[in-house]
């Protein structure tokens, strides 16, 4: 019982915090040895913007006045905007801008269908993927394509921010701070090596090395920029290329995104063998491991199974240690749930809302593995019957 404890408490230190602190003396290390790549352009490449809307009235006209604003040459940049399936008035804010490709049918079928769809109209050799409730800053565009003067390059992957307003609630101050944690991160994992992934608010990638992901796949933008990875090449990450999006409307908003996210996150590591092989490329499966699949797997049931174990050793041994460590516990979930309450009752004291935010964005991964789990039953069931 105590080895278990002591693993459990050491993997989630490790996944939380361990591995950022093992980053920062790994490229502190590197640094020594190699000066850091400096990224001048020489010539612009041709880009294509793809951008995939859907019932989006309220934002598009925002997201077109963004787009065209962006500073990149006219005769270098093809903005194609799809917008399968919308039954409000997005496709008719569209059509009036000639500069923009739109690309429209009535059925919808998600967006990864959409995406594929639009592909075949590309022109860029360089496609960059935004969200519509999204928006860029004027020299994303540039600071992304930069990086594609290193032939390892595969993927760019811009950084995501949240807009945390004067009435953020315990689910926008808590996002934001976990973005800002999770930049950091990003920037450190492609200094070492590669970024292991891509947020979908703004992401670039080779249009040559593009391959189709299965249809029904959840986090598409992840899954793209991985399949580039395994096929030998590196993500870089750009913190000066940046989308901004408001943060969820409230934590149960937040908290239905992050399970979707979780159910696609356990989808990718069954779909993405070769990534979670080291004999394939052993510094991006360390960072694979670490950086993903530990948060989407087991991690989360080891922060209860410690907690639980930890009030069994407080039980069963004089030791003052295993007091400490539950009093902390304690007193760490105790300001989670004090989160919860000042959100309810909409009182702004944001040191609770980081507590409270890492144990939603925990319990949304094992309801996320539940729900995938359920859905793929109810798949093989389905199939069963066709038999």
């Amino acid at each position: 019982m105590i080895t278990l404890f002591w693993l459990s408490l050491a993997i989630v230190f490790y996944t939380f915090l361990g591995y950022g602190l093992l980053l920062y003396i790994l490229i502190r290390l590197k640094r020594i040895f190699s000066k850091p790549v400096q990224h001048v352009l020489n010539t612009l490449p041709i880009v294509t913007l793809l951008v995939a809307a859907w019932n989006e009235e309220d934002m598009i006209k925002q997201k077109i006045n963004n787009t065209l604003a962006l500073d990149y040459p006219a005769d270098r940049f093809q903005i194609i905007f799809i917008s399968d399936g919308s039954t409000d008035r997005t496709l008719e804010y569209i059509q009036p801008y000639k500069q923009i490709v739109s690309m429209h049918i009535d059925e919808r079928n998600g967006k990864m269908a959409a995406i594929k769809r639009a592909i075949p109209a590309v022109t860029g050799e360089i496609i960059v993927f935004s969200d519509a409730n999204t928006l860029l800053n004027e020299q994303a565009i540039k600071e992304l394509v930069k990086h594609y003067q290193n032939k390892k390059v595969g993927a760019v992957a811009g950084e995501k921010r949240i807009l945390v307003n004067a009435h953020a609630d315990a689910s926008s101050a808590g996002e934001g701070f976990y973005w800002k944690y999770e930049s950091k991160l990003k920037t450190w994992d492609y200094e070492l090596y590669s970024n292991v992934g891509a947020a979908g608010e703004l992401f670039s990638i080779r249009t040559a090395l593009y391959q189709p992901v299965e249809t029904d796949t959840i986090i598409d933008d992840h899954m793209i920029a991985m399949r580039i990875a395994e096929q030998g090449f590196i993500i870089a990450y750009e913190p000066n290329a940046y989308a901004s999006e408001t943060a969820s409307a409230n934590t149960k908003e937040e908290l239905k995104r992050k399970i979707r996210i979780a159910a696609g996150g356990i989808q990718s590591i069954f779909r993405l063998k070769k990534s979670a092989n080291p004999f394939n490329h052993p510094i991006l499966t360390f960072q694979y491991l670490s950086h993903r699949v530990l948060r989407w797997t087991v991690t989360p049931f080891l922060i209860i199974l410690a907690f639980i174990l930890n009030i069994a050793l407080v039980a069963t041994t004089n030791n003052n240690l295993y007091i400490v460590i539950l009093i902390a516990q304690i007193f760490f979930y105790g300001a989670a749930f004090i989160g919860l309450i000042f959100e309810r009752r909409n009182i702004k004291i944001k040191s609770f809302f980081v507590p409270y935010y890492f144990c939603v964005m925990n319990y949304a991964v094992i309801a996320g593995i539940g729900r995938y789990i359920k859905k793929n039953q109810s798949a093989a069931w389905e199939r069963s019957l066709r038999k």
